[in-house]
């Protein structure tokens, strides 16, 4: 074997010696009134150095035999999910100082996380695509349960690891269907084995393996898991699961739909048409209901898997990758900001409840006009961010379709008005801020230096993400 090819796996390569760094600091620090800061420290520099890593590595590259494949697409979703890491990792020390214990672990477990979510996306066979979901999955059920004293973050991470364990079990029955058609699992042999006129055998994988990895990106009918798990879990990881692991699943199943599965687009276009109008509407319709502020946020997802998922419809991959990639980086700054919030709210005397929130303007106004900034990115009101991502993700959803064209529009169509019903959902929260009164509202408070710094880089991000072309014209120029 030729040691020499993890040479292009560097920033594999890297995160696991910042891994190494953190266990030993870990280790090594014992004075539990500073061990939190300088593991937060070193944290927070690790990714620092990472991300700078990663702008730096731009040639597409493999390695043993193609079983590792990255391409410059992949080495920018992999820049989006390093940032959105370290504003979880930021926002996490407030809520870290009732744990300051296990910080190390929780470090671990977030750079074991954000490795697995690497290799899923690097991966050139379905073999390395399967380790590097488990990788990214158990990590997270433990990251889920860590506060093990409630009862809400045991029952949450007992649902995602049971659902997490079905939807594997599902996916390597889809596998080995496709392993028995084509006979490989490598992604470039099982794509030259794939006809148009596919055998039961192939669509059955498909329909298989499409299943387990709805179940990570939370659409509908895989998403029940994700309501209860995201209320259990503590704030900073409900921010993790939400952004980060959504994004590196939805890239990796727009690049093995496309390049793996594009012969048989006639069959899992209208699989993708069906499961983006039931996540859009189901999601939309439950978070009306909502009054707890996660299980919201959790619905809110929901839709916004089945936005992320609409560039994958249209009939040019490049332009597709390029609108799903700039929707998860917007949606990173914008569901930052707002778990961001509800972490300090929490924290400082409040709870999740959506009624917490009443008159919150009244005592804290720049908690609520930041909390308004990321609500209507969300929502896609102009001139913010997310008004710009859904643009790009609608216009790639009806791109190059020149037979059947009916169908993308109309799914358009029902996506378009599914945004009115999020944006009324969204503007809930934004009465009960600024208009619904209170008779005993939060009392004014003042958030933490490392609050701060998450919020300012969220709010640069949704003010400046879709008003600076450059970084959709650095987006699309990695997807050619």
């Amino acid at each position: 074997m030729n040691y020499g090819q993890f040479l292009n796996m560097m920033p594999e390569a890297f995160l696991i010696l910042e891994l190494l760094v953190v266990f030993c600091a870990d280790f090594a620090l014992t004075k539990s009134e500073t061990k939190l800061s300088k593991l937060w420290t070193v944290t927070v520099g690790a990714l620092l150095l990472q991300t700078c890593l990663l702008f730096g590595v731009q040639e597409p590259t493999s390695a043993f035999g193609g079983i590792y494949v990255t391409s410059q697409m992949v080495n920018v979703m992999k820049i989006i999910l390093t940032m959105g890491t370290l504003i979880v990792v930021i926002m996490s020390k407030t809520w870290l100082t009732t744990n300051q214990k296990y910080a190390g672990e929780f470090f671990m477990l977030v750079l074991s996380t954000l490795l697995g979510m690497y290799m899923m996306m690097s991966s050139g066979s379905f073999l390395m695509f399967f380790l590097g979901l488990e990788m990214a999955s158990v990590p997270m059920a433990c990251m889920v349960a860590f506060d093990k004293n409630k009862k809400n973050s045991a029952e949450g991470a007992a649902k995602y690891i049971l659902v997490a364990t079905f939807s594997s079990g599902v996916m390597l029955f889809g596998i080995s269907f496709i392993y028995a058609a084509a006979g490989s699992l490598y992604f470039d042999n099982v794509a030259a084995a794939l006809s148009a006129t596919a055998s039961p055998l192939e669509i059955m994988g498909l329909v298989f393996f499409f299943s387990g990895l709805g179940f990570k990106i939370s659409l509908v009918p895989f998403h029940f898991w994700t309501a209860d798990t995201y209320q259990g879990a503590p704030t900073p990881v409900t921010g993790y699961l939400s952004v980060v692991s959504k994004g590196a699943a939805a890239l990796t199943l727009c690049i093995i739909l496309t390049k793996v599965f594009g012969s048989m687009v006639d069959y899992w276009n209208p699989m993708l048409w069906i499961v983006i109008i039931l996540s859009i509407t189901i999601a939309n319709l439950f978070a009306i209901r909502q009054s707890e502020l996660k299980r919201f946020m959790a619905f809110s997802s929901i839709s916004q898997a089945g936005y992320i998922m609409l560039a994958v419809i249209g009939g040019d991959p490049q332009a597709g990758a390029t609108a799903l990639t700039f929707y998860v980086l917007v949606y990173v700054v914008a569901n930052m900001a707002v778990f961001t919030v509800i972490s300090a709210v929490e924290h400082n005397g409040g709870n999740t409840q959506m009624s917490a929130y009443n008159g919150l303007y009244k005592t804290n106004p720049k908690l609520a006009f930041l909390m308004t900034l990321a609500l209507f990115s969300l929502a896609g009101i102009p001139p913010f961010a997310g008004m710009f991502s859904k643009f790009f993700v609608f216009l790639a959803a009806v791109n190059g379709h020149n037979v059947a064209p009916f169908w993308p529009y109309f799914v358009v169509f029902i996506a378009l008005i599914n945004t009115v019903v999020s944006l009324y959902y969204y503007l809930l929260i934004v009465k009960a801020m600024y208009i619904k009164a209170e008779e005993n509202p939060l009392p004014t408070f003042s958030t933490d230096g490392a609050t701060k710094i998450a919020l300012a880089v969220c709010t640069l991000g949704i003010c400046l993400v879709g008003i600076c072309s450059c970084i959709y014209d650095w987006i699309a120029a990695a997807a050619i």
